[in-house]
């Protein structure tokens, strides 16, 4: 037992001398890029450090998984010379491959404004172009080479100095006394070794969460400018590998792209309809329910099911502006949060929370308020962690998430997914309540979700549906019944603008929903009381919109960046985007276009063929090429500004970096 300690103890402390080489460099990062930090103190970037101590060991841990592996064999052949130095020579090439990718980014950070991604060795792979230049770079960034070959020398030194005495008594596994002394070291060596593998894995994942942690988590202790102090690259690389990478694209030159598509843009108060209603800073309440489809909604869809299971919603509907025409930007919960908040539609088949780009810079509704003096607070039951949503409003700036454990009484709990629906919305009132006004609330519901489980007081109250889900729909309405009586009771209703849709869309019951087109129909209302935001708008809208059209309600004359535009803008015609099985869609008026990339592949007028049977390529060319080129310069600059992280409008020169 006593020899197996000791040979953990060894081992942790030269692992400590890799967490040390991950230290410095992020010392030496910091120092090399103060100006792109300047917010952050020197005592900050301490506090930083200890923060980033989660992710540093959870890419350490992957980095030396041969070294680890090969120290803990339990061999009598492991204590020999030959064996040490190969041992000691995995350590130093495995963490020098580490340091590198951390002195890389010591000025390309200076480029990419980020750390850097698997996607860098796509460019090492290009061929003959890096290979001419490398002299160049060495020859430019010389002092980069000699800081990587310092620290290396450093770990090698306090390696050495870690080398068990030879003289020591070996750790034998040969049955030289007996099966007993055998059977008694191989099981001290398994239980110690079984700790260690266990606690390193729980360091690879970052914790005991349920998920593994990303880059964005770093969210959770910095503003997401400041992301690249907690985590280093190595973890960036580690967390992007495999992720999907989209590519750029070259459809038209620069100067002809922003006359198509421009994604930084102002809203113009003089050229919408119903601001005058929402003068001052009105409260800002956004409500997200889970997969209510506007087939859903007896209000709104087209083919009414033989009874309302929204009958709330409905009522709600006659009091509202509501776009009966309105898509959403994914299919999935992690797709619409982006969307709804950040303005991002999901135009890969990653979603942007869990995709390599997670950690880039990005305009967000939270950010934009705050600058107004906006509180802000996210609100979902589900357990903290859930689809990185905790940590992706850390990175949109809002001040508070408000989740499962923040409820504190699991008494409430569904046994799933969360908090019931009637129990987390009477808590999220009762909370915004006690927020400074004017605040930024975001409601995002839960119960309407498979397995569609309804508590059990109501199960003679909310009968079963044509299909699971519609009587768990009933039961989210009844509990947005609940909340709205209960806030309109408080003195912040009155002046709170009130933005409400679904998320994406849950399963169909009727062909008409079933097609390309319908999969992400869903409603997008705003409710101001007493305010004359009533009536039924045709237009196309989307969930990238909601973020333009909230800053419109707020007269907002500042430039931000979005591919949505102000769904109050009567000079903006509508449009929808999303993406599906490898095919881009855009809506515009009648219309759907698909595009694959490369090539129209269908053209469809949506509401007269709601199967989308009669393809009418090359029909009305005009119009088709009007969508082409829109949907085109759309994917152009979405690819450009993911992949150069210039989703903002302080993002420098975009014109002269495409």
């Amino acid at each position: 037992m006593k020899q197996t300690l000791k040979e953990i103890c060894v081992l942790l402390t030269r692992f400590s001398i890799s967490l040390l080489a991950c230290i410095l460099s992020k010392i030496i990062f910091f120092i090399f890029n103060r100006a792109y930090f300047t917010d952050v103190s020197v005592p900050e970037f301490i506090a930083i450090l200890f923060r980033g101590l989660r992710f540093d060991v959870s890419a350490l841990v992957v980095i030396n998984a041969p070294f680890i592996l090969f120290h803990i064999i339990p061999f009598n052949f492991t204590k020999t010379k030959w064996y040490q130095a190969t041992l000691k020579i995995i350590f130093i090439l495995v963490n020098a491959v580490g340091i590198l990718a951390d002195c890389i980014d010591l000025e390309y950070y200076k480029y990419t404004h980020k750390r850097t991604t698997a996607d860098f060795f796509d460019l090492l792979g290009l061929g003959s172009d890096v290979t001419a230049m490398l002299p160049q770079y060495i020859q430019d960034f010389w002092y980069i080479l000699l800081i990587w070959i310092t620290q290396v020398i450093l770990i090698t030194w306090l390696y050495n100095k870690t080398n068990p005495d030879p003289d020591e008594d070996k750790l034998k596994f040969a049955l030289e006394k007996g099966a007993g002394p055998f059977l008694l070291r191989a099981g001290t060596w398994l239980a110690g070794n079984a700790v260690l593998l266990g606690l390193f894995i729980i360091c690879f994942r970052g914790g005991l969460q349920l998920r593994p942690i990303m880059p964005i988590n770093a969210a959770e202790y910095v503003s997401a400018k400041n992301i690249p102090l907690v985590i280093s690259t190595p973890f960036s690389i580690i967390k992007s590998y495999g992720l999907e990478k989209i590519e750029e694209k070259k459809y038209f030159p620069e100067t002809e792209l922003e006359k198509i598509f421009n994604p930084i843009h102002s809203v113009h108060p003089q050229a919408g309809m119903y601001t005058e209603q929402l003068t001052g800073q009105p409260n800002i309440f956004i409500i997200i329910l889970e997969s209510f489809s506007k087939e859903y909604i007896g209000a709104l869809s087209s083919k009414p099911l033989s009874k309302t299971y929204t009958p709330f919603l409905d009522s709600l509907i006659g009091e509202s502006l509501v776009f009966d025409n309105a898509f959403a930007n994914g299919k999935k919960s992690i797709e619409g949060i982006p969307a709804i908040l950040a303005g991002i539609p999901s135009l890969m088949n990653e979603s942007y929370i869990t995709s390599t780009y997670c950690s880039n810079k990005f305009t967000s509704i939270a950010n934009m308020l705050k600058d107004k003096g906006y509180s802000s607070a996210f609100f979902h039951g589900g357990t903290n962690g859930t689809m990185g949503f905790d940590a992706f409003c850390n990175a949109a700036g809002f001040d508070n998430y408000y989740g499962r454990y923040e409820y504190n009484n699991d008494k409430d709990f569904d046994g799933d997914w969360g908090i019931w629906d009637e129990d987390f919305f009477r808590y999220t009132e009762r909370t915004v309540s006690r927020m400074q006004q004017p605040f930024l609330a975001t409601l995002f519901s839960l119960s309407s979700h498979h397995p569609c489980y309804i508590p059990e007081k109501y199960k003679e109250k909310f009968k079963e549906g044509p299909i699971p889900i519609l009587k768990s729909i009933e039961y989210a309405d009844f509990s947005l019944r609940k909340f709205f009586e209960a806030a309109s009771k408080e003195k912040w209703f009155d002046s709170t603008l009130f933005v409400i849709t679904a998320d994406h869309t849950g399963p169909s019951l009727d062909e008409r929903y079933n097609n390309n087109a319908a999969l992400f129909k869903v409603p997008i209302l705003l409710y101001k009381h007493k305010s004359s935001l009533k009536g039924i708008n045709h237009k196309v809208a989307q969930h990238i919109d909601i973020l333009p059209t909230i800053l419109h309600c707020l007269n907002n004359e500042q430039n931000f960046y979005s591919f949505g535009n102000s769904m109050l803008d009567s000079t903006k015609k509508g449009f929808a985007v999303n993406y599906i099985n490898d095919v881009y869609q855009i809506f515009e008026g009648d219309f759907v276009l698909l595009f694959d990339g490369l090539k129209e592949i269908g053209f469809h007028n949506y509401k007269t063929d709601s199967l989308l049977q009669n393809n009418l390529l090359e029909k009305e060319p005009a119009r088709e090429k009007d969508l082409e080129d829109k949907l085109k310069a759309i994917i152009q600059t979405y690819n450009h500004d993911l992949i150069h992280n210039q989703m903002t409008v302080t993002s420098g020169n975009r014109k002269n970096k495409r």
